[in-house]
């Protein structure tokens, strides 16, 4: 199929091969050995940020205020104090006076002050007696004695079981503390065939809910995974496509550099608003019942778009700036570091991680999850401030990257002008010789 490819070529002994052979396996022992120890390195450093997370749960702080004043919010602290270790949340308790209603508590939650706020209902254990009596159980509600506020928007697979999952347990470990505690003189007190007088003891409430931004659906779980990273590498072959076609059609020897940067831009900028554009309409087709609207699409839509265009510009840094075999090993760096950066919250995480706030990514997701539970994360004065510094220098040294590559394109050129007016002269001259 391929004649040319079975012509004699020179034997391994020639000079030629014999000092190349050397060279050549030396650059791929170099790089195996580079590669092998980068993806240890970033095996090390993702699993290092989950490595022991849920001995850093009690790093989550749950605000607790007791407005009975009772025997619930007595039975919630015998229950914590049960339960209390670095696997489960501190449940910091503070008084009424601090946070005097409901709106105060979803205030201090919404600010991201606390990761949750739990709470007894006023008069709820003279409810709970009342009804345990038969005096009020028609009107007793066990749904309004204790409830907690939370924002599940914020890390939602990790907040499932961290956050509301640990607080169910505390009420349910609440309950048997409860009839532990006040189980013989209650009992007493239940008026012989009340069903619902005996229903209130046998199970004194419910615990609520006051979820500021429900967060269910399944996509959920690729949002701050999946997501990010098919982002970069739609950059990145996108990056790969246009400076291809640079250099095909020589646009840095032909076209001036002003040019060139304007273009290049408006290129970038074009492709990133687009697929921040479908990455938004994807999320939305598949958000099932997620309580979003129109204007939270279009905010979506640009916090991505900005993001998009901000990885563009560092992965063209990379391009320019770092030698083209070591270019796809700062690509993985990259891509993992900004993974790692949002897939947990910090306080599960090694303290060591922190550095990521300066990354790209973990300031994007907090501007998302702002956008998402509607200024319930109020993080964009350090988040937005990081994007536009990347967006900014990325402008910069990208523009200063096509002087350079306007530069040497212009003396590749030339060499290779010189290199075949000088086979021209040789040829030439051997004619003239003949």
């Amino acid at each position: 199929l391929y004649p040319r490819a079975c012509e004699t070529r020179p034997p391994l002994s020639h000079p030629s091969i014999r000092g190349d052979r050397s060279k050549f396996f030396g650059a791929i022992a170099l790089n195996l050995v580079l590669l092998q120890l980068l993806f240890l390195v970033l095996f090390c450093y993702l699993f290092g940020s989950l490595f022991q997370q849920s001995s850093r749960t009690h790093s989550l702080k749950v605000l607790w205020v007791d407005y009975d004043g009772g025997v619930v919010g007595d039975a919630v602290r015998d229950a914590y104090n049960s339960l209390q270790s670095d696997s489960f949340p501190t449940l910091i308790e503070r008084p009424i006076s601090e946070f005097p209603s409901e709106s105060d508590l979803k205030a201090a939650v919404c600010s991201t002050t606390y990761w949750a706020a739990l709470y007894t209902s006023p008069r709820s254990s003279e409810s709970l007696g009342l009804a345990i009596s038969g005096s009020s159980a028609s009107q007793y509600n066990q749904s309004d004695i204790l409830t907690y506020i939370w924002n599940e928007a914020r890390y939602p697979t990790a907040l499932d079981s961290s956050i509301s999952g640990n607080i169910q347990t505390l009420s349910n470990v609440a309950r048997v503390a409860y009839i532990a505690q006040n189980g013989t003189s209650a009992f007493s007190t239940i008026p012989p065939g009340n069903s619902v007088a005996i229903s209130a003891f046998a199970n004194p409430w419910t615990l609520s809910s006051v979820n500021i931004q429900p967060t269910t659906q399944g996509t959920r779980a690729v949002y701050n995974t999946i997501v990010v990273v098919l982002i970069l590498i739609q950059d990145f072959f996108y990056l790969g496509t246009v400076n291809g076609l640079y250099a095909q059609f020589r646009i840095f020897t032909r076209i001036n550099s002003v040019r060139i940067i304007i273009v290049r831009n408006i290129i970038s900028g074009t492709f990133t608003m687009i697929g921040g554009l479908l990455i938004s309409a994807t999320i939305w087709a598949f958000k099932s019942d997620w309580n979003v609207s129109g204007n939270q699409f279009a905010l979506n839509w640009l916090a991505l778009w900005l993001f998009g265009h901000v990885n563009f510009l560092t992965l063209d840094l990379f391009t320019i700036w770092i030698p083209a075999p070591y270019v796809p090993m700062a690509l993985i760096t990259w891509v993992v570091m900004n993974v790692t950066s949002i897939i947990l919250p910090f306080d599960l995480s090694s303290p060591f991680y922190r550095w990521a706030y300066a990354l790209p990514a973990h300031a994007t997701y907090e501007v998302l999850t702002d956008i998402w539970s509607r200024g319930c994360n109020p993080h964009l004065d350090f988040a937005l401030p990081i994007l536009f510094a990347y967006e900014l220098s990325g402008l910069l040294w990208t523009s200063l990257g096509v002087y350079k590559r306007s530069h040497f394109a212009v003396i590749a050129e030339e060499a290779g002008q010189e290199a075949m007016r000088l086979r021209v002269e040789t040829a030439l001259k051997l004619e003239r010789e003949r």
